[in-house]
C-alpha cells in the first residue's frame, strides 16, 4: 500500500482530518463527542495544533484519506502527539507509522527535543516499536486506558 502524509493547510483538509477522527474515536471507540474536539482544533486559536492527514493510493491511482493526527506544544522543545487515528481497513499497513514519523519530523523542524503522547493500551506495542518508552502508571482518558510514553527527538 502506498501511503502519503501531508500537513493540513486548508479548511477542507481540516474537516477531513476531523471526520476521520470522529469515525475512529466517537463511532468506533465510543469516546463522548464532547471530548473529541477541543480548542487545539481551531486554526484561529493561539494554541492551535499542527495536523497531518494520511492518504492511501488505490488501485486506480486515486488518493483516499485513511488517517489523521496532530501535535501540540506543551512546553518549549516538548511536542505532544495526539489524536492519532487510522480507519479500520487501513490498519496494519504502515499508515500509523507514516503519520507518527510525519508529525515527529514537522515538530523536530520546529524545535522539538522530545516527544510525548498518551497511548491507548492497545497501541502500546506500536509506540514501543517506534522508539517510545512508557512513563508512569496507566490512566483513563475518555473512558479508555492509556499510558504516557516519551522519546527523544
Amino acid at each position: 500500500m502506498t501511503v502519503r502524509v501531508r500537513r493540513v493547510e486548508s479548511e477542507e483538509d481540516r474537516k477531513v482530518a476531523l471526520s476521520l477522527r470522529w469515525t475512529v474515536f466517537v463511532e468506533e471507540q465510543g469516546v463522548p463527542p464532547s471530548l473529541e474536539h477541543d480548542h487545539h482544533d481551531d486554526p484561529k486559536h493561539a494554541e492551535a495544533a499542527v495536523h497531518v492527514l494520511a492518504e492511501v493510493q488505490g488501485l486506480k491511482g486515486a488518493w483516499t484519506p485513511a488517517g489523521a493526527g496532530r501535535f501540540i506544544w506543551t512546553s518549549p522543545g516538548l511536542a505532544k502527539i495526539q489524536r492519532m487515528a487510522v480507519i479500520d481497513d487501513a490498519r496494519g499497513q504502515g499508515v500509523g507509522l507514516a503519520l507518527l514519523r510525519a508529525l515527529e519530523a514537522i515538530a523536530k523542524e520546529q524545535g522539538a527535543k522530545r516527544f510525548t503522547l498518551g497511548a491507548q493500551l492497545t497501541a502500546r506495542g506500536f509506540y514501543e516499536k517506534a522508539g517510545y518508552a512508557p512513563v508512569g502508571d496507566v490512566f483513563m482518558d475518555a473512558g479508555i486506558e492509556h499510558v504516557k510514553m516519551e522519546r527523544d527527538a
